[in-house]
């Protein structure tokens, strides 16, 4: 069983390595903003399951909560900042950029 969890926790590091060039790369604002959120989720799953592998869920469960928590915030906040400041392109924008 131990064994199953280390393979979900590898496969979700790949999906966030993946996540991570749409987040450097991202054509627009919003889009790096729903990156980091999503590899914030997928830590908050990892987290979990590092819980289950050392059969301790006390412990891994308030961590997961408190940085999930965290992540929710951060990103409300970033897209809070973006939004009063202007920064968050339109579509149309970024297809006169790429051309």
């Amino acid at each position: 069983m131990s064994s199953m969890f280390l393979f979900v926790s590898a496969s979700l590091v790949l999906l966030m390595v993946l996540t991570l060039v749409r987040v450097i790369g991202g054509p627009t604002v919003l889009d790096r903003i729903v990156g980091v959120n999503m590899i914030g989720s997928k830590t908050t799953v990892i987290l979990l399951l590092i819980g289950l592998i050392y059969e301790d869920m006390s412990m891994f469960v308030d961590i997961a909560l408190a940085y999930a928590l965290l992540n929710f915030i951060a990103t409300l906040g970033a897209c809070k900042y973006f939004r009063r400041s202007n920064r968050v392109f339109m579509e149309d924008e970024v297809a006169e950029e790429a051309n």
